[in-house]
């Protein structure tokens, strides 16, 4: 049985340098403030974690009330211009996040995300992804996009102060 693979691109221009937008995303710690509140997304690998290929990251997070644990695994780490993260155990048959930073003028980035996921489960996880789960990935980076413009100025105000 094969996958169905599915495909989130994003792209958001930010205040801020390549240099200055990468590394907040450097900080894993981060992504629980650019996640939305409901999922409870909590970074569990104990910090400072140090970002290169090869490092792996541990979540813990609820979907719909139900407790999940995720492992990720970086797979490209070129600062910065561009990381990419994958899924080796977690809800999603495939998880595979490519994060491009390209700069946009003297002061702007242009953030790019490309998301490839696949549910797995046959017809079921069709369905699934139909009814809840690709408007659940939507929503996620809606809010994401909502947040991370303040967060990164704070962040990009502490790291220059």
């Amino acid at each position: 049985m094969s996958l169905r693979t599915h495909l989130l691109h994003r792209e958001q221009r930010l205040d801020g340098t390549p240099e200055q937008v990468f590394g907040f995303f450097a900080e894993a710690k981060n992504l629980e403030a650019i996640t939305p509140p409901l999922l409870r997304f909590e970074v569990i690998t104990p910090g400072p974690i140090a970002m290169h290929v090869g490092t792996l990251i541990e979540y813990r997070l609820r979907v719909h009330r139900a407790p999940v644990r995720w492992l990720t695994s970086i797979q490209a780490w070129e600062p910065p211009h561009r990381f990419v993260d994958m899924q080796l155990k977690g809800p999603y048959a495939l998880w595979h996040h490519v994060h491009r930073f390209e700069p946009d003028g003297p002061r702007h980035t242009v953030m790019i995300d490309t998301v490839s996921y696949a549910l797995g489960f046959g017809r079921l996880g069709e369905l699934a992804h139909r009814l809840f789960v690709g408007r659940d990935v939507e929503q996620i980076f809606e809010h994401r996009a909502r947040v991370i413009g303040p967060l990164l100025a704070e962040d990009v105000r502490a790291r220059t102060a």
